[in-house]
Protein backbone atom coordinates (compact mmCIF):
# COMPACT_ATOMS: atom_id res chain seq x y z
CA UNK A 1 0.00 0.00 0.00
CA UNK A 2 2.79 2.27 0.88
CA UNK A 3 4.78 1.44 -2.07
CA UNK A 4 2.10 1.88 -4.14
CA UNK A 5 1.26 4.96 -2.62
CA UNK A 6 5.08 6.43 -3.04
CA UNK A 7 5.02 5.21 -6.34
CA UNK A 8 2.13 7.56 -7.38
CA UNK A 9 3.60 10.58 -5.78
CA UNK A 10 6.55 9.66 -7.86
CA UNK A 11 4.89 10.25 -10.96
CA UNK A 12 2.85 13.24 -9.90
CA UNK A 13 6.19 14.50 -9.00
CA UNK A 14 7.63 14.02 -11.87
CA UNK A 15 4.63 15.30 -14.28
CA UNK A 16 4.77 18.40 -12.22
CA UNK A 17 8.74 18.74 -13.26
CA UNK A 18 8.08 17.78 -16.67
CA UNK A 19 5.37 20.11 -17.80
CA UNK A 20 7.29 22.92 -15.24
CA UNK A 21 10.32 22.58 -17.58
CA UNK A 22 7.78 22.71 -20.73
CA UNK A 23 6.87 26.42 -19.43
CA UNK A 24 9.69 27.80 -19.31
CA UNK A 25 10.80 29.80 -21.98
CA UNK A 26 14.25 29.99 -23.44
CA UNK A 27 15.11 33.09 -25.60
CA UNK A 28 18.57 33.20 -27.24
CA UNK A 29 21.16 36.34 -27.84
CA UNK A 30 24.07 35.86 -29.45
CA UNK A 31 26.77 38.33 -31.78
CA UNK A 32 28.56 41.23 -30.52
CA UNK A 33 31.74 40.74 -28.08
CA UNK A 34 31.68 43.89 -27.81
CA UNK A 35 28.41 43.95 -26.21
CA UNK A 36 28.30 40.27 -24.54
CA UNK A 37 29.22 41.43 -20.93
CA UNK A 38 26.27 44.19 -21.66
CA UNK A 39 23.84 41.23 -22.80
CA UNK A 40 24.71 38.86 -19.78
CA UNK A 41 24.03 41.78 -17.21
CA UNK A 42 20.59 42.48 -18.69
CA UNK A 43 19.93 38.58 -19.19
CA UNK A 44 20.92 37.97 -15.71
CA UNK A 45 18.60 40.87 -14.22
CA UNK A 46 15.52 40.52 -16.33
CA UNK A 47 15.91 36.60 -15.73
CA UNK A 48 16.18 37.26 -11.31
CA UNK A 49 12.65 39.28 -12.15
CA UNK A 50 10.59 37.06 -14.29
CA UNK A 51 11.25 33.14 -13.11
CA UNK A 52 9.56 31.24 -16.50
CA UNK A 53 12.27 33.05 -18.85
CA UNK A 54 15.67 31.74 -19.27
CA UNK A 55 18.12 33.46 -21.31
CA UNK A 56 20.79 31.93 -23.54
CA UNK A 57 23.84 34.81 -24.04
CA UNK A 58 26.71 33.87 -26.29
CA UNK A 59 29.69 36.21 -28.38
CA UNK A 60 31.28 35.09 -31.37
CA UNK A 61 31.01 38.62 -33.18
CA UNK A 62 28.44 40.07 -34.97
CA UNK A 63 29.18 38.82 -37.94
CA UNK A 64 28.71 35.03 -36.38
CA UNK A 65 25.40 36.74 -34.71
CA UNK A 66 24.03 37.76 -38.28
CA UNK A 67 24.56 34.79 -39.54
CA UNK A 68 22.96 33.14 -36.48
CA UNK A 69 19.85 35.00 -37.25
CA UNK A 70 19.79 34.33 -40.53
CA UNK A 71 19.92 30.72 -39.95
CA UNK A 72 17.12 30.46 -37.60
CA UNK A 73 19.08 29.43 -34.51
CA UNK A 74 19.34 32.57 -32.56
CA UNK A 75 16.13 34.96 -31.39
CA UNK A 76 18.28 37.80 -31.00
CA UNK A 77 21.63 39.23 -32.97
CA UNK A 78 23.60 41.51 -30.58
CA UNK A 79 25.86 43.76 -33.11
CA UNK A 80 28.57 46.61 -32.73
CA UNK A 81 28.02 47.68 -36.29
CA UNK A 82 24.75 47.89 -38.74
CA UNK A 83 23.43 44.94 -40.99
CA UNK A 84 24.55 45.15 -44.62
CA UNK A 85 21.89 45.17 -47.17
CA UNK A 86 23.04 41.52 -48.25
CA UNK A 87 21.89 40.10 -44.99
CA UNK A 88 18.93 41.68 -44.78
CA UNK A 89 17.92 40.39 -48.47
CA UNK A 90 19.48 37.26 -47.05
CA UNK A 91 16.80 37.58 -43.70
CA UNK A 92 13.98 38.56 -45.99
CA UNK A 93 14.69 35.56 -48.29
CA UNK A 94 14.32 32.85 -45.74
CA UNK A 95 11.90 34.90 -43.40
CA UNK A 96 10.01 37.02 -45.53
CA UNK A 97 11.14 40.09 -43.82
CA UNK A 98 14.15 41.76 -43.86
CA UNK A 99 14.58 41.73 -39.57
CA UNK A 100 13.82 44.30 -36.92
CA UNK A 101 16.77 46.96 -36.32
CA UNK A 102 16.94 48.45 -32.10
CA UNK A 103 19.20 50.79 -31.08
CA UNK A 104 19.76 49.41 -28.09
CA UNK A 105 23.03 51.81 -26.70
CA UNK A 106 25.68 54.28 -27.57
CA UNK A 107 29.45 53.53 -28.17
CA UNK A 108 32.90 55.02 -28.95
CA UNK A 109 35.32 53.06 -30.07
CA UNK A 110 38.20 53.55 -27.97
CA UNK A 111 41.75 53.68 -28.79
CA UNK A 112 44.02 51.90 -26.33
CA UNK A 113 47.77 52.55 -25.51
CA UNK A 114 49.67 51.76 -22.78
CA UNK A 115 49.83 54.38 -19.94
CA UNK A 116 53.85 55.10 -20.24
CA UNK A 117 53.27 56.13 -23.96
CA UNK A 118 54.14 59.58 -24.70
CA UNK A 119 51.66 59.93 -27.29
CA UNK A 120 48.03 61.36 -26.19
CA UNK A 121 46.16 62.03 -29.24
CA UNK A 122 45.88 61.39 -33.35
CA UNK A 123 44.22 62.89 -35.76
CA UNK A 124 41.85 60.49 -37.88
CA UNK A 125 44.42 60.14 -40.86
CA UNK A 126 47.21 58.98 -38.66
CA UNK A 127 45.26 56.43 -37.45
CA UNK A 128 44.10 54.97 -40.72
CA UNK A 129 47.93 55.72 -41.41
CA UNK A 130 48.99 53.71 -38.34
CA UNK A 131 46.56 50.24 -39.16
CA UNK A 132 47.26 50.93 -42.93
CA UNK A 133 50.78 50.37 -42.33
CA UNK A 134 51.91 53.55 -43.56
CA UNK A 135 53.14 55.10 -40.64
CA UNK A 136 55.55 52.43 -38.63
CA UNK A 137 56.95 54.12 -36.20
CA UNK A 138 55.95 56.04 -33.08
CA UNK A 139 58.46 58.98 -33.59
CA UNK A 140 56.61 59.91 -36.82
CA UNK A 141 53.35 60.80 -34.34
CA UNK A 142 55.44 62.40 -31.62
CA UNK A 143 56.29 59.56 -30.12
CA UNK A 144 59.64 58.05 -29.15
CA UNK A 145 62.04 56.31 -31.78
CA UNK A 146 60.09 52.93 -31.60
CA UNK A 147 58.17 50.58 -33.75
CA UNK A 148 54.26 51.03 -33.55
CA UNK A 149 52.81 47.26 -32.72
CA UNK A 150 49.09 46.60 -34.28
CA UNK A 151 46.40 44.70 -32.32
CA UNK A 152 43.00 43.92 -33.62
CA UNK A 153 39.93 41.95 -34.28
CA UNK A 154 39.26 39.40 -36.25
CA UNK A 155 37.23 39.85 -39.57
CA UNK A 156 33.37 38.09 -38.00
CA UNK A 157 34.03 41.13 -35.30
CA UNK A 158 31.03 44.51 -36.04
CA UNK A 159 34.02 46.71 -34.20
CA UNK A 160 36.47 45.69 -37.06
CA UNK A 161 34.11 46.25 -39.77
CA UNK A 162 33.10 49.52 -38.30
CA UNK A 163 37.11 50.33 -38.05
CA UNK A 164 38.03 49.41 -41.35
CA UNK A 165 34.72 51.23 -43.05
CA UNK A 166 34.95 54.48 -40.94
CA UNK A 167 38.75 54.76 -39.73
CA UNK A 168 40.37 53.09 -42.66
CA UNK A 169 38.14 54.17 -45.46
CA UNK A 170 37.88 50.78 -46.17
CA UNK A 171 41.70 49.67 -47.26
CA UNK A 172 43.00 46.81 -45.56
CA UNK A 173 44.97 46.69 -42.11
CA UNK A 174 48.36 46.65 -42.06
CA UNK A 175 49.54 42.38 -42.57
CA UNK A 176 51.57 43.60 -39.18
CA UNK A 177 48.07 43.55 -37.45
CA UNK A 178 48.02 40.96 -34.65
CA UNK A 179 44.51 39.53 -34.43
CA UNK A 180 43.00 39.03 -31.09
CA UNK A 181 39.31 37.33 -30.31
CA UNK A 182 37.78 40.04 -28.35
CA UNK A 183 38.03 43.52 -26.95
CA UNK A 184 39.80 42.46 -23.31
CA UNK A 185 42.30 40.36 -25.09
CA UNK A 186 43.36 43.43 -27.02
CA UNK A 187 43.75 45.72 -23.86
CA UNK A 188 45.67 43.06 -22.16
CA UNK A 189 48.04 42.76 -24.89
CA UNK A 190 48.57 46.60 -24.97
CA UNK A 191 48.49 46.99 -21.12
CA UNK A 192 51.70 44.83 -21.41
CA UNK A 193 53.20 46.53 -25.02
CA UNK A 194 54.33 49.61 -24.23
CA UNK A 195 54.47 50.42 -27.84
CA UNK A 196 51.29 48.84 -28.58
CA UNK A 197 47.80 50.85 -29.94
CA UNK A 198 44.96 48.71 -30.08
CA UNK A 199 40.87 49.64 -30.41
CA UNK A 200 37.79 48.42 -28.86
CA UNK A 201 34.59 49.46 -27.12
CA UNK A 202 35.06 52.44 -24.64
CA UNK A 203 33.03 49.81 -21.93
CA UNK A 204 36.34 48.35 -21.87
CA UNK A 205 38.89 51.05 -21.28
CA UNK A 206 38.73 50.89 -17.52
CA UNK A 207 42.46 50.73 -16.26
CA UNK A 208 44.35 51.74 -20.02
CA UNK A 209 45.21 55.30 -21.50
CA UNK A 210 42.47 56.24 -24.08
CA UNK A 211 44.03 58.35 -26.76
CA UNK A 212 42.37 61.59 -28.13
CA UNK A 213 41.12 61.87 -31.26
CA UNK A 214 40.75 64.84 -34.12
CA UNK A 215 38.65 64.92 -36.55
CA UNK A 216 40.89 66.74 -38.87
CA UNK A 217 45.23 67.39 -38.45
CA UNK A 218 45.84 69.88 -36.19
CA UNK A 219 42.27 69.71 -34.80
CA UNK A 220 40.99 69.43 -31.41
CA UNK A 221 41.74 65.95 -29.92
CA UNK A 222 38.37 64.46 -28.85
CA UNK A 223 37.91 61.90 -25.80
CA UNK A 224 35.46 59.36 -25.91
CA UNK A 225 32.29 60.46 -23.00
CA UNK A 226 28.65 60.61 -22.94
CA UNK A 227 28.78 64.12 -24.14
CA UNK A 228 31.03 63.59 -27.14
CA UNK A 229 29.30 60.43 -28.47
CA UNK A 230 26.07 61.64 -27.94
CA UNK A 231 26.63 64.83 -29.78
CA UNK A 232 29.12 63.11 -32.41
CA UNK A 233 31.73 65.33 -31.93
CA UNK A 234 33.81 62.54 -31.37
CA UNK A 235 34.51 60.95 -34.29
CA UNK A 236 34.44 57.15 -33.59
CA UNK A 237 30.79 57.09 -31.95
CA UNK A 238 28.49 54.36 -33.23
CA UNK A 239 25.44 52.83 -32.10
CA UNK A 240 25.26 48.90 -30.43
CA UNK A 241 22.19 46.75 -32.20
CA UNK A 242 19.90 43.98 -31.46
CA UNK A 243 18.35 42.61 -34.26
CA UNK A 244 15.31 40.30 -34.87
CA UNK A 245 13.86 38.35 -37.96
CA UNK A 246 10.57 40.03 -37.26
CA UNK A 247 8.58 42.32 -35.14
CA UNK A 248 8.76 40.97 -31.49
CA UNK A 249 5.60 39.09 -29.58
CA UNK A 250 5.22 37.43 -26.29
CA UNK A 251 7.84 37.29 -23.82
CA UNK A 252 10.47 38.50 -26.68
CA UNK A 253 8.79 41.94 -26.99
CA UNK A 254 8.61 41.85 -23.33
CA UNK A 255 12.36 41.53 -23.04
CA UNK A 256 13.42 43.91 -25.88
CA UNK A 257 10.67 46.24 -24.01
CA UNK A 258 12.47 46.04 -21.02
CA UNK A 259 16.11 46.93 -22.96
CA UNK A 260 14.91 49.93 -23.50
CA UNK A 261 12.96 51.06 -20.16
CA UNK A 262 15.15 52.98 -17.89
CA UNK A 263 15.82 50.05 -15.97
CA UNK A 264 17.54 47.87 -19.11
CA UNK A 265 19.63 51.77 -19.91
CA UNK A 266 20.27 52.36 -16.43
CA UNK A 267 22.78 48.80 -17.17
CA UNK A 268 23.79 50.05 -20.16
CA UNK A 269 25.55 53.27 -18.06
CA UNK A 270 27.20 50.67 -15.41
CA UNK A 271 28.46 48.49 -17.84
CA UNK A 272 30.40 51.42 -19.41
CA UNK A 273 28.22 52.51 -22.51
CA UNK A 274 25.78 55.41 -22.85
CA UNK A 275 22.29 54.90 -22.95
CA UNK A 276 20.04 55.88 -26.02
CA UNK A 277 18.18 57.74 -23.83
Amino acid sequence: MYKKLLLSLLALVTVIGVYGFMSLETITMKGSDTMVILAQRWAETYQSKHAGVRISVTGGGSGTGISALINGTTDICNASRPMTSSEKNQLKQRFGSPGVEVRAALDGITIYTSPSNPVKQLSMSQLKGIFTGQITNWSEVGGKNARIILYGRENSSGTYTFFKEHVLKNQDFAASTATLPGTAAIVNAVLKDQNGIGYGGYGYSKGIHVLGISATDGGAAITPSEQTVRNGSYPISRFLYIYLRNRPSGELKSYIDWILSDEGQQLVKKVGYFSIR
